[in-house]
């Protein structure tokens, strides 16, 4: 009898330790651009033992490249993470230093295509079209009321909505100004360190907000407000709520359009090469991006391993999840990106053993259980 009883207890703490590894969590964060589409909606793509907290693309990478799930509001390893904001040169090679050789390589990923639209609120404007240079004069502060900046005598002054944080929709419209202005734009992931000269004193009336969702409320809330946001925050096919640029408005077309030239990495073990920038595209609409995920290569527990790669087997599909990144006002990652991805980083049919838990680059080592 007690023989009996003691299998059963050994077998019920067997399917116990089965059942928690099953319910492995993948924990991760960062960029509040895409949260809605990553989790928290009916149609959100991250699977449902995955984590995301938004918090901002700086924080999100932090977390992530100092594995301090703490940024997270949480324990244990940081698994993943999302940014709009490009990893640095010096980034990388500060993460390879601390843990390239404990950690194994991270891996730097186009998740989906953005735009920044420019969200707007003034009286008698239902079709707001600006230059890039008028972006320029209005984010800089270098034309301080709506009629200086469009030729007219209104004397409504210019309410900025800024983000306050360092955020990735702060850096692709910084980088987009700095193409065009660079005198008055440096690219910076924090809106006060980008517009020159850095840390200057705002103008008193411009707000400053934390997170993406807060940036269409805050412009809304005044007459006279203007603000750039990502694309699930607002209606950016409508131009009464978010201004063209330069004739162009910001629909999953014109984005298509803007990053098409792209051309794929020709060194895979690059990480940087993962992320194409067009800070100025010759066509479409010219506040374009890729948002992105971070990952590490090697996971000591094999679980989340296997979590991460079947959902890089999802998202790198066709049509994978392309129906949600639409409905988000996202545009997909084309074709022969995806195609890249999951030779490299899923199925190692490039044979450049960068795939996950690859066995040849990750024998006893990886992102901490």
């Amino acid at each position: 009898m007690f023989k009996r009883t003691l299998i059963a207890a050994s077998l019920t703490v067997a399917a116990l330790a089965s059942a928690q590894a099953m319910a492995a969590n993948v924990t991760g964060g960062g960029a509040t651009l895409p949260a809605a589409l990553y989790k928290g909606s009916s149609n959100s793509i991250l699977p449902a033992n995955f984590s995301y907290l938004g918090t901002g693309s700086g924080t999100g990478k932090t977390a992530f490249l100092t594995n301090n799930s703490a940024l997270f509001s949480t324990t244990g390893s940081v698994h993943f993470a999302g940014s709009d904001s490009i990893l640095s040169a010096s980034e990388i090679s500060t993460y390879n230093t601390n843990f390239g050789a404990s950690y194994g390589p991270l891996i730097q990923l186009p998740s989906v295509a953005t735009s920044v639209a420019i969200p707007y609120k003034k009286s008698g404007q239902t079709a707001l079209n600006l230059t890039s240079a008028q972006l320029c004069d209005a984010f800089s502060g270098a034309k301080t009321t709506w009629g200086d900046l469009l030729g007219t005598s209104d004397t409504t002054p210019i309410r900025v909505v800024y983000r306050n944080v360092s955020s990735g929709t702060s850096e692709i419209l910084t980088r987009h100004l700095n193409a065009i202005c660079p005198t008055k734009f440096a690219t910076n992931s924090t809106f006060t360190n980008a517009r020159l000269p850095a840390g200057s004193t705002l103008p008193s009336n411009w707000v400053g907000v934390a997170g993406t969702a807060d940036v269409a409320t805050q412009v809304n809330a005044v007459d006279g407000s203007i603000g750039y946001v990502g694309p699930d925050g607002v209606n950016a096919a409508s131009n009464a709520v978010v201004a063209r640029v330069n004739g162009v408005q910001p629909t999953t077309a014109n984005v298509s359009l803007a990053l098409g030239s792209a051309a794929l990495p020709t060194t895979p073990s690059n990480p940087s090469q993962w992320v194409p920038v067009v800070p100025n595209p010759a066509s479409g609409y010219p506040i374009v991006a890729y948002t992105n995920f971070i990952f590490g290569q090697c996971y000591k527990d094999a679980t989340v391993a296997a979590d991460v790669k079947a959902f890089l087997t999802t998202h790198y599909s066709n049509p994978g999840n392309n129906a949600a990144t639409i409905a988000h006002s996202f545009t997909p990652v084309p074709t022969n990106w995806k195609a890249a991805v999951t030779a490299n980083f899923v199925t190692n049919t490039s044979g450049n053993n960068l795939d996950i838990n690859n066995a040849s680059v990750c024998n006893a080592i990886g992102r901490p259980l």
